[in-house]
């Protein structure tokens, strides 16, 4: 059993969404598949970097030529909001989160509300009481600024929390925060290079809630 790091307890838990509470890759690369070939751009390509980052993000940095970008964006949530066939939970994931404290965690992702909300609904995970999305932020991951709001909207140290990443803009994001960093391999389709402890899901990982609320977790 892997202790994360030193056996320390945490003051709270910051959770991507995609890839990390649940699954929704397949959904995701229907929808991008389509705005790729939309554009004639290599499908292939563009899904090996668009998880974890902001739908604004990646498609600005296919640098189209006369494109309305807001209205790319609109098209791209809209396709991903009607599209949640195959969304799940991660395994053992909602009986992870179910156990701890509502104010010890929150999620971080790229998605915006809508989206979240949506997709959450379909996995059948609840909602944190902290949620910080695409429209939370100026810039989206691997810039840190998503976890750091988690953080101070805790009312934690960022030091003191542990992020929970799959895709590389996320792991990324935690360690520029300044977070530890353990990674959820359940849902990879393109497997990341990483020295950072990680889980294959939430089915073997023991929990420990310490009577000041401080999260000690084992893999």
């Amino acid at each position: 059993m892997t202790f994360l790091p030193a056996s320390r307890a945490y003051q709270a838990f910051l959770f991507d969404m995609d890839g990390t509470l649940i699954t929704s890759t397949a959904a995701a690369e229907r929808v991008w598949t389509r705005w790729a070939e939309r554009h004639g751009l290599d499908a292939a390509a563009l899904l090996s970097v668009m998880h974890g980052v902001r739908a604004v993000d990646t498609i600005r940095r296919q640098n189209l030529p006369d494109i309305d970008l807001n209205a790319e964006v609109a098209w791209v949530e809209r396709g991903e909001i009607e599209d949640v066939e195959g969304v799940a939970p991660i395994p053992g994931a909602i009986d992870f989160i179910a156990r701890l404290p509502p104010d010890r965690w929150a999620v971080v992702t790229s998605a915006s509300v809508p989206l979240a909300r949506a997709r959450l609904k379909a996995a059948g995970v609840t909602p944190p009481a902290v949620l910080i999305t695409a429209e939370d932020v100026e810039r989206g991951k691997p810039d840190p600024a998503g976890y750091l709001k988690a953080a101070v909207t805790l009312g934690f140290d960022i030091a003191d929390c542990l992020v929970f990443e799959d895709a590389e803009a996320g792991v990324q994001a935690g360690e520029a925060a300044g977070a530890d960093v353990v990674v959820v391999t359940a849902a990879w389709t393109h497997p990341l290079e990483t020295d950072h402890p990680k889980l294959v899901d939430y089915a073997d990982v023991t929990l420990e809630v310490g009577a000041d609320g401080a999260l000690t977790v084992k893999i």
